[in-house]
């Protein structure tokens, strides 16, 4: 075995040091006891170099290990996986929120799975929208992508500054959940419940699907007095109208009192309503007594703001965001999504008289046409398809 060497800067040590002089030079003869000691040194610090390194690279191919302490709601910070390392947040739940939040505690989430996280997929045309849109750009500095599965939580730490790993140790989320099959429900009952925790931590959310388009900033369009809005997949005209047909893919809540109790059962009636999803239930749910003597103040918000292919925005001076909703297929989703962003990116480009005179509209959907479910045999819907 080749023998470690200390650098030239060796510590002496002239207590026990003999000397021998040869003419101007001074050598030092040091004892075997001494130096064996100091082999012993030289091994022990290349074995410490060497592991260190190794641990460098570990944690560059981000399969670190980190731990995190549970509070109120917080899930745990391991999720099990088919992978050989588990991978775990880095920071709590907590610190996240509090690092991206707004002054008042608002921040702007969203859910990722394995199956939205690809390569030019739709969590890059969701980040796209931010950067291309009317002073959209500044809220990425607010948004928390919650990844339901560690290859969507790696994605996600590649393109994004705020990630947090949901944990699961029952279901397995990094697949395409399709409408309806019971991942699918566990899914979005597990997010129901995920964001219950974020209010009991004292923050305010505007949730929204990965597949909303964000083209302007919403927040000058929410209602002030309103303790929970909702967008649409049907508007009537009267933002307090329980007729409305309210998308659970995209909500503004405030933290308090009757917002968590709210949020507590509406995932409790899920064993009312078993087989349902979370938007069917809050359509069960939103005439409830329950609801009205809470003192639940609930909005509903305009399809002329925050349209979707249900309902599209009319009017691209108005838009703020744009959901592809009523629509089948991933593929279907993606081919709409970029017509939606070519549409927002011609428009831009037209002077301000043109604008206002609302020449342009747009051109979807097309794959996402609603004829197309008429026809048997249409395709499955997939996840998050609300």
């Amino acid at each position: 075995m080749p023998r470690a060497t200390l650098p030239s800067n060796r510590r002496r040590f002239p207590a026990r040091s003999y000397r021998h002089a040869t003419g101007n030079f001074t050598t030092i003869m040091l004892p075997e006891s001494a130096l064996v000691f100091r082999r012993s040194i030289g091994a022990a610090l290349f074995f410490l170099l060497v592991s260190f390194s190794c641990l460098l690279l570990f944690r560059n191919a981000d399969y670190s290990r980190f731990s995190s302490s549970n509070h109120l709601g917080r899930v745990s910070a391991v999720i099990p996986s088919n992978d050989s390392v588990a991978i775990s947040n880095e920071y709590s739940l907590e610190n996240i929120l509090n690092e991206a939040s707004m002054k008042d505690k608002t921040v702007i989430l969203t859910t990722l799975n394995e199956a939205w996280a690809a390569p030019d997929s739709i969590i890059d045309l969701f980040l796209e929208s931010f950067r291309i849109g009317d002073r959209t750009r500044w809220l990425l500095n607010h948004l928390v992508i919650v990844a339901l599965d560690p290859k969507a939580f790696m994605r996600c730490q590649g393109i994004h500054s705020y990630c947090y790993l949901l944990a699961n140790e029952t279901v397995d989320f990094h697949e395409e959940a399709f409408f309806m099959t019971p991942r699918y429900l566990k899914m979005m009952w597990r997010r129901i419940d995920f964001l219950r925790s974020v209010l009991e931590l004292g923050y305010n959310f505007v949730f929204t699907d990965a597949d909303i388009m964000w083209f302007r900033d919403p927040f000058p369009r929410f209602h002030r007095d309103a303790d929970f809005q909702i967008a649409c997949d049907h508007f009537t005209g009267i933002v307090d109208d329980v007729q409305n047909r309210p998308n659970g893919g995209f909500n503004f809540v405030q933290s308090n009192n009757r917002s968590i109790e709210f949020y507590k059962f509406w995932h409790s009636s899920q064993e009312t309503y078993p087989g349902y999803h979370d938007q069917d239930v809050l359509n069960f749910i939103k005439v409830d007594p329950f609801i009205t003597n809470l003192g639940l103040k609930m909005k509903f918000l305009d399809t002329a703001n925050f349209g979707g292919l249900c309902e599209p925005s009319k009017d691209l001076n108005k838009v703020c965001t744009m959901h592809a909703n009523c629509c089948y297929g991933m593929d279907s989703k993606l081919h709409d999504l970029r017509i939606m962003l070519q549409d927002w990116k011609y428009y831009l480009t037209l002077a301000p008289s043109l604008k206002r005179l609302s020449i342009i509209s747009w051109r979807v959907p097309q794959k996402c046409s609603l004829d197309s479910l008429k026809h048997p045999g249409a395709p499955e819907k997939s996840v998050q398809e609300n």
